[in-house]
């Protein structure tokens, strides 16, 4: 009597016919460029090993200052540029009038109440904005103590899918791990009549004290949304150096100057380019045409000095790089940062990096520089104000 195989038997064969072949492995390596420079650019290895070789934990500490106000981005400028504290006095002169007002009385879905959240907090102190299961997010601990606030309908649907009573924060940009904020904004709307914006703001100064700083909460107009309502966003990149004596590698230079670094920066000032070449992680949809596309309104580098000085009394010396645009691609601003840096090492013309936005792959473009130098400085609602930059 033959046996005949059993059902579990049959199903596994049928899935390993009907499965497409396993994809070749793809073979990764180095772009070749072509210009002048190619022999004195850094590898991606090398890059990284530059970049992260670094004290930061003395980037960490400052941004933490600043986060609670004990500091300013300002102060490593002021000796150079005495119009420093008019420019940190008008630092809220593009906030609109009409986002403080609100709503007027109406029925259905345009009776809720939109409020606008100003908070800052410590990159080092969180894994991110974007909340994850299992890790402290930024966006995880906002909407825990927003969920006193949600209205009943909302409650009840959280109760019936067993899930924990927590409010929806939208935001203007999602922070990675290690990204500081000192202006990020967000926004969130219930149906409550009963909810005021002190009551939002003592709920979100009493969830982490010292890691996250609430600077103001209002409402707002109910057309308000903290990502597409925005105009342009403003970010600051601090780049400290090593004390000891920069070490050589064959015939690569492994330093740089800042104000050649300048110089790549201002090239981008005031074009519509596409900047996928410069991106990480985004989706293939969005890696070619306008969704790629961005505007830079400024983009400068200078040399400054940490306030807080060591305990021998000596400030440490930091490069910063100022970015201004009217949209950031997913870690745009640290491979840009990251690419400059190595340009300017190898000499490449001014024009570097434009020319690095033809290539064919992104491994023309350096690995992103670390998060911790990386800050959110500010979004603004209006039109773009070169007031608002720090660097002149």
């Amino acid at each position: 009597m033959i046996k005949q195989p059993g059902t579990a038997a049959v199903l596994r064969l049928r899935n390993l016919m009907e499965s497409p072949a396993a994809p070749p492995p793809k073979d990764y390596v180095q772009y070749q460029h072509t210009d002048s420079c190619s022999l004195l650019r850094w590898t991606a290895r090398e890059s990284y090993e530059f970049m992260y070789a670094r004290p930061w934990h003395e980037i960490n500490d400052f941004y933490l200052d600043v986060v609670n106000g004990r500091q300013s981005l300002h102060q490593m400028f002021r000796e150079e540029n005495p119009q420093a504290n008019d420019v940190e006095a008008s630092d809220n002169f593009d906030k609109p009038e009409a986002e403080s007002v609100p709503v007027k009385d109406r029925t259905g879905r345009w009776a809720r109440a939109t409020f606008k959240m100003l908070i800052s907090y410590n990159g080092n102190s969180f894994d991110g904005w974007q909340k994850q299961p299992g890790l402290n997010t930024v966006q995880g601990l906002v909407e825990r103590s927003l969920g006193k606030f949600v209205d009943e309908k909302k409650a009840q649907l959280l109760k019936e899918k067993k899930l924990p009573l927590e409010g929806c924060a939208l935001v203007a940009g999602r922070t990675d791990k290690g990204v500081t904020a000192l202006g990020q904004v967000c926004a969130f709307y219930t149906w409550r009549k009963d909810v005021k914006a002190l009551d939002i703001e003592e709920a979100l100064k009493s969830a982490a004290p010292g890691k996250i700083r609430v600077t103001s909460v209002s409402q707002v107009s109910r057309d308000f949304h903290p990502n597409f309502s925005a105009k342009w966003r403003h970010y600051f990149y601090i780049f400290p150096f090593n004390e000891e004596k920069t070490q050589q590698s064959g015939s690569k230079p492994f330093t740089f100057e800042v104000s050649r670094v300048n110089h790549l920066l201002r090239q981008l000032e005031g074009k519509l380019l596409s900047f996928r070449m410069f991106a990480r992680d985004t989706k293939a949809s969005r890696n070619i045409g306008p969704p790629t596309e961005c505007f830079v309104f400024h983009a400068r580098a200078a040399e400054a000095y940490l306030p807080s000085p060591k305990k021998d009394g000596v400030c440490s010396k930091v490069m910063c790089v100022e970015l201004v645009a009217n949209r950031f691609l997913r870690k745009m601003v640290r491979v840009l940062v990251a690419t400059a840096i190595r340009e300017a090492a190898a000499g490449a013309e001014e024009d570097a990096l434009i020319k690095l936005m033809d290539a064919t792959c992104r491994r023309a473009t350096a690995p992103p520089a670390p998060p911790d130098g990386l800050c959110l400085v500010d979004v603004g609602y209006t039109e773009f104000d070169k007031r608002i930059c720090i660097i002149p």
